[in-house]
């Protein structure tokens, strides 16, 4: 994306920002998943974004029962921890302590972002095999409730959430606790690690995220992200979601929109392109949320 969409003399990661930031007022931060932020990386992005601008922080890995690589984790933890890796090198069942000394890290490298007024929501994306049981159901509660007082935003990767039976106990959960639903927009196929287009609210702010249609590369292994969300919408395909955008809005008073068909300038063309077909205002004239 960087070589397809950025001007070529928008070279460093700071002009970036600050380009991106003239296009968008809102931006989903993904390197937040790989590795635990730094307060000081935090600073960074505030001051480099206008006034009003947000940041939305996926959750760094550990939170959400991905195993992750120890280079991840601050030194410090490195230092204070023993942990089993896999074959792969990833930390697995990581002690209780190591996981909530992490939430409280991650909680403290976003208080630049909080300060400014700046943060918006974390992005809770569980794995696949975090499927729909009491256990499950436990840990989101107990994961809100380690990053309180910050607003979650949860996706779930398993279709065992939102079976007929189990979309309404899912919901309420989700209700309960002051957490978003995260809506999605997948290839359209059958299978457990595929969710449907549901469109649904459970708190005062909404949030849709587009991930392609990229049926073939769905569940392969790949070797970069950008593979399997390698898909350019169609204005067609995008206008599917013009009517359910519109009913979002009517029910909360934000929604967000975020584009991770993350290939060459697929998500920013699309986005744009979705922009217009909602008649979106320019980015200095910001439209009021419909109530």
């Amino acid at each position: 994306m960087v070589r397809a969409w950025y001007p070529p003399t928008v070279r460093s990661a700071a002009d970036r920002l600050r380009y991106y930031a003239t296009q968008f007022d809102t931006v989903e931060v993904d390197s937040s998943f790989y590795g635990v932020p730094t307060p000081a990386t935090a600073r960074l992005w505030a001051e480099r974004t206008p006034p009003g601008f947000v940041f939305h922080v996926k959750a760094f890995g550990m939170l959400t029962r991905h195993g992750v690589r120890p280079e991840g984790l601050p030194a410090p933890l490195r230092v204070a921890h023993s942990f089993e890796l896999d074959r792969y090198g990833r930390i697995v069942h990581p002690s209780q302590a190591l996981r909530e000394e992490t939430f409280a890290l991650f909680h403290e490298a976003l208080a630049p972002l909080r300060h400014e007024e700046k943060l918006g929501l974390i992005l809770m994306q569980f794995p696949p095999y975090f499927v729909a049981n009491e256990n499950n159901r436990e840990y989101i509660s107990y994961s809100v409730r380690l990053l309180a007082p910050d607003k979650v935003a949860v996706e779930f990767r398993h279709s065992s959430w939102v079976e007929p039976g189990e979309t309404p106990r899912t919901l309420d959960l989700l209700t309960s606790l002051g957490a978003a639903y995260v809506c999605v927009d997948e290839p359209r196929m059958d299978g457990p690690t595929v969710l449907p287009p549901l469109v649904a609210v459970t708190t005062d702010t909404a949030y849709v995220r587009f991930h392609g249609r990229n049926a073939a590369m769905w569940n392969a292994r790949v070797s970069s992200a950008a593979e399997r969300f390698k898909y350019l919408y169609t204005i067609d395909e995008l206008q599917e979601w013009v009517e359910p955008v519109r009913r979002l809005q009517r029910q909360t008073g934000t929604t967000y929109l975020m584009f991770n068909n993350c290939f060459a300038d697929y998500a920013p063309r699309n986005a744009k392109q979705m922009m217009s077909l909602l008649e979106a205002a320019p980015r200095e004239d910001p439209a009021p949320p419909l109530e």
